[in-house]
C-alpha cells in the first residue's frame, strides 16, 4: 500500500474514533447528575426501585465504558507505541485495570436485567464474559512477552468495547428506517453490536497473519 495513502486511512480512523469518542462523551455526561431517573434510567425504573445495587452497578458501568474507551485506543496508536512506550504500558494497564474490576463485571449484571427479553440478556452476559475473557488472555500474554498474541488478544478485547458505539449506531439506523418495537429493537441490538465488530476484527487478523 502506498505509505501515503497508509498514513491517510490511520488519521482518518483516529478522526473518526475522535468523532465517536465526543458522542459517547456527550452521552454519558448526560448522567453526570448520577439522578436515579435520567436518559436510558427513565425506563429501568423497576430495577432501580426494587434491586438496590442495580443503580450503583450501573453508574459504575457507564463511567468505566468511557474510560475503556478512551484507554483502548492509545493502545492501537502507531505514534504513542514507537514514541511513547511508557504511555502505551500506562493506559494499557489502566484498560486492563478497568475492564477486569469494573466494566465487564458490571455489564454482566446490568445484562441480567436487560431490556428484549432472554435473548437480549444472553447476548449481553456473553459480551461481558467475552470482553473479560479476552481482556484477561491479552494481559497474560503480554506478561509471557507474548507481543504478537497479545495483540490479538487487545484487538478482540477492544471491538468489544467498541460495542457500546456501534450498538448506539445500529439503533439509531434500524429505529429510522424499519420503525420496530422498542423491545424488538434491542432483542436485535443487543447482537449487531458486538457480534459484526468482532467478525471484522477476525478476518483482519487472519488477513494479517496470513500475509
Amino acid at each position: 500500500m502506498n505509505p501515503f495513502l497508509k498514513e491517510y486511512k490511520k488519521i482518518l480512523w483516529q478522526l473518526c474514533f475522535a468523532w465517536f469518542f465526543i458522542l459517547m462523551l456527550t452521552i454519558t455526561l448526560k448522567y453526570s447528575s448520577f439522578d436515579s431517573n435520567v436518559a436510558f434510567l427513565q425506563i429501568k425504573q423497576t430495577e432501580v426501585n426494587s434491586i438496590p445495587p442495580y443503580l450503583f452497578i450501573f453508574y459504575m458501568h457507564v463511567c468505566s465504558g468511557i474510560f475503556s474507551l478512551l484507554a483502548g485506543f492509545t493502545q492501537f496508536n502507531n505514534r504513542i507505541l514507537t514514541n511513547k512506550k511508557g504511555v502505551h504500558k500506562v493506559m494499557g494497564k489502566l484498560y486492563v485495570v478497568i475492564v477486569l474490576l469494573l466494566a465487564a463485571p458490571s455489564g454482566f449484571f446490568i445484562g441480567l436485567f436487560a431490556n428484549g427479553g432472554l435473548y437480549a440478556k444472553i447476548s449481553f452476559v456473553v459480551l461481558a464474559v467475552l470482553w473479560f475473557y479476552f481482556t484477561l488472555k491479552a494481559f497474560l500474554e503480554i506478561k509471557k512477552r507474548n507481543i504478537l498474541m497479545h495483540k490479538k488478544w487487545m484487538l478482540r478485547s477492544f471491538a468489544l468495547a467498541f460495542s457500546a458505539i456501534t450498538l448506539r449506531l445500529w439503533k439509531v439506523i434500524l429505529v429510522y428506517l424499519f420503525h420496530p418495537a422498542p423491545m424488538d429493537v434491542y432483542q436485535v441490538i443487543a447482537w449487531l453490536g458486538w457480534v459484526p465488530n468482532l467478525l471484522v476484527i477476525e478476518y483482519y487478523i487472519f488477513k494479517t497473519q496470513n500475509k
